[in-house]
Order: structure tokens, then sequence, then C-alpha cells
């Protein structure tokens, strides 16, 4: 290109170049609302030959089956328009909860698959999309040979039409279905948790207390053997199987203690967090306030909250004093754990404030973590207040 064309172009007497007079979403648009129309008509033909066939043969063994059928048929017409309308109109639809039946068999699928409201919406929406198809597809045929000034505007506005038709009846039906979908998440987690658990517990009894109680007995077979040629050697082995036998009954308690400590158990959440302030190696403060006892399950899930974030403390955040509240506000227990150490804890994947989360999540709970770079650190949690149940006879 020359200097003078150049010159020109900036000063703007020379044309643009030359660009599309539609954008890529507005053809996007068109091809979808062209489309609409013989999509919908198969969809609307299949659906009415099955479902009505279903309904009409219901009084007979056949008829039920069939119109469950047709009803799964309307979940993966669903899924198709969802895929259609995330790629041509940029409509993103969660998909909804698969459906399950509460026992195994053919006849509680079959119960649940007739009381399926996702696929009874889709069905719906395929009833409503045809007579919208034909429209669409005439308005928008039409336009784009005898109305192309205004097709972008037009087609725009139809395409709207699509998109809130999508996310009305193809969405998941209402926050059940999303509850649903957070429910089955924290189920998985718990089971996921509950099965760590039991790992941790069984290589802590093989590597540490199953350990040493076969090194006592070992001890003492020996020292059996030589009590009557050298009794002093016999003593010796002895005391030092004594001696393993309290490290046993130590590491024992230290297990037990970490699946529920007794003193939890005995006298609440007050003591057995004081016990664990009196184990961090920063100096700790606790403040509970709370006129009764939270239910078992709950006040484990504080404790042992608790517990770690004070580990954290000792180990990472270089802090000189730290301290714990717990209150019961309304219908949550809150816990907050302060430290004034150097900061920068991030709930991040695999990190231990991952994993709590997690589990606070799981029994819908809050977990949230205040910690700029150089301090301080606070963390809060909230639990669901269950009371406690009173112990018959």
């Amino acid at each position: 290109m020359s200097d003078s064309s150049r010159t020109g172009a900036a000063d703007g007497t020379s044309p643009p170049p030359p660009r599309a007079p539609l954008g890529s979403l507005t053809w996007r648009e068109i091809l979808h609302l062209l489309s609409n129309f013989p999509l919908g008509v198969l969809a609307f033909v299949v659906l009415v030959v099955w479902l009505v066939l279903g309904l009409a043969l219901s009084v007979t063994v056949v008829g039920l089956p069939l119109l469950a059928s047709g009803l799964k048929v309307c979940r993966q017409y669903g899924k198709l328009e969802r895929g259609r309308a995330r790629r041509l109109l940029g409509v993103r639809v969660e998909e909804p909860s698969p459906l399950r039946a509460r026992d195994r068999g053919f006849f509680p699928w079959l119960w649940a698959s007739l009381q399926d409201s996702v696929a009874w919406r889709h069905a719906l929406f395929a009833f409503v999309r045809l007579p919208w198809a034909i429209f669409t597809f005439a308005v928008t045929l039409v336009l784009l040979f005898v109305g192309w000034p205004t097709l972008p505007w037009v087609t725009r506005g139809l395409a709207n039409v699509d998109r809130a038709m999508t996310r009305g009846l193809l969405s998941p039906s209402d926050e059940l279905e999303r509850r649903i979908a957070e429910l089955e998440s924290d189920r998985m987690t718990v089971t996921d948790t509950a099965a760590a658990d039991l790992r941790r517990i069984e290589r802590d009894l093989h590597d540490g207390a199953q350990a040493r109680l076969v090194a006592l007995a070992m001890g003492l077979g020996l020292a059996k053997e030589k009590l009557l040629e050298d009794p002093d050697a016999a003593a010796v082995m002895v005391d030092e199987a004594h001696g393993e036998v309290k490290l046993a009954l130590q590491e024992l308690r230290d297990l037990a203690r970490g699946i529920h400590p007794a003193i939890l158990t005995d006298r609440g959440l007050g003591p057995a967090l004081t016990s664990l302030a009196g184990r961090c190696t920063v100096p700790v403060t606790t403040s509970v306030s709370l006129d009764e006892r939270p239910a078992p399950a709950i006040e484990g899930i504080a404790y042992f909250t608790v517990s770690e974030l004070l580990q954290n403390v000792s180990k990472h955040s270089g802090a000189r004093q730290a301290s714990v509240e717990i209150r019961r506000v309304e219908g949550r227990l809150l816990l907050r754990v302060e430290d004034d150490g150097r900061g920068g804890a991030r709930v991040s994947r695999g990190s231990g404030l991952a994993g709590l989360a997690e589990r606070l999540g799981s029994v819908d709970g809050r977990f949230l973590v205040h910690s700029p770079s150089g301090g301080p650190t606070r963390v809060t949690a909230e639990l669901p207040w269950r009371a406690r149940v009173p112990a018959k006879g």
C-alpha cells in the first residue's frame, strides 16, 4: 500500500474494508430458526404417535411400558435441543438429574418413569414448539429474500423467544432438581470421607499399636524361655515389655481420641476445645457460648474442624496467639478460629482446608477463609443446628 492510500484511509476519504453484512451469531440464529421446522415436525409426529398410543393402550399390559418408553425418548429429545441451543444460540442450560427409581426392578422403574416431571415437560416443549417452529421458519425464510435489512433485528427477537422457551421448559425443573444434584455430590463426599477415615484407622492400627503388640508378644516369649536359665535377663525383658505396653496403650488412646474423644462425649464442646487448646503449640483462648449441646454428629464435626484448624495454626501460621469462638446463631452453629500469623491460607484443591470445606458442605454447612498476606487469618464455619435427642430409658 502506498503512502497516499494510507493517508486516504486515515482521513476517511477511502471506503472502509469490505465485511460481512451479518455477524456469525446472526447466522447461527438464522440456522437455528430454519432448523426448528424439520426437527419440530419430526419430534411432534414421533411423540404424538408414541404418547397417544401409550395412553390409548394404558388399560392393557403394553400401554404403560410404551408410555414410559416414550417419556424416556422425551428426555433424549430435550438433551438434543439443549445441545442445539448451546451450539447455535449460546444458551447453556444445566442437565437435569438422571431418573432414578427408589428400588430395583421393572415396576419401580415404570412408576418412576410415569412420574418423571422432566420428561413430561420435555413433551410439552415438543407440542408447544411445533406452531412456533412453523411461524419462525416462514418469517425467517421470507426475510432472507425480501426483508434483508430487517433480518438481524427480527431473527434476534425470534431467537430470544427460543432462548426463553429453552430455559423455561428444558432446564432443571426447579430448585429441588438442583438440590438433588447437590445432595448426590454431598453423599459421594461423605462416602469418600468415611472410607478415608477407615483407611487411616486401619493404617494407624497396623503401623502403631499392632506392631508394638507383636513386639510385646515376642519379648514376653523370649523372657519366658530365659526365666529359668537367666532370671536377671528375663527381668530386663519383662521391664522392656512393660514399657512397650505403656506405649501401645498411649497409641490406642490417641487413636480413640482421633475417632471420638471421651471428653467430648462426656462433657461437651467447651471442655473438649479447652483440651485441644492446651495441646496446641500456640497460646489459644477459647470462648464457647452454648445454652445446650447440639446433636452428637454436629458436635463431632465442630470438634474435628477446630482440631484440624489448630493443627494448621501450629504447623503453618507462625502465629503468636490464636482464639477459638463457638456460639449458636439462630438455627446455625457458628465457629471461628483466628490467629495473628503470616496469613496467605487458601482453600485450594488438595489442601486440608479444601477437605474441611467439602466435609462441611456435605452436611449443608459453610466454610469461609479470610487470610490476606501478612495476616491475620480468620476461618469461619457454619453448621446446621440440630438438637440432641434425649436417650431413652
